[in-house]
């Protein structure tokens, strides 16, 4: 039995171009998929009336801050 072993990433992409698309246009579509269900959190959250809001313990200028919380810190 043969055992053939590289350690040239590099190499395989160079070779396939059409992988690396492939892979940059899965990335861009889960970044799109992402984007537009937090769209859909932000709008929901947004319906909500202050009392509603003031129950979650949130209020209505600090939506986007928690839809968008594990992103980043501020």
């Amino acid at each position: 039995m043969a055992t053939i072993s590289t350690n040239n990433t590099k190499t395989s992409t160079i070779r396939n171009p059409l992988a690396a698309l492939g892979a940059a246009l899965l990335n861009w579509m889960e970044n799109y998929a992402d984007t537009k269900t937090r769209r859909a959190e932000i709008e929901a959250l947004s319906a909500k009336t202050d009392a509603e809001l003031a129950e979650m313990g949130l209020r209505r200028d600090r939506i986007a801050h928690y839809v968008f919380r594990d992103l980043y810190y501020v």
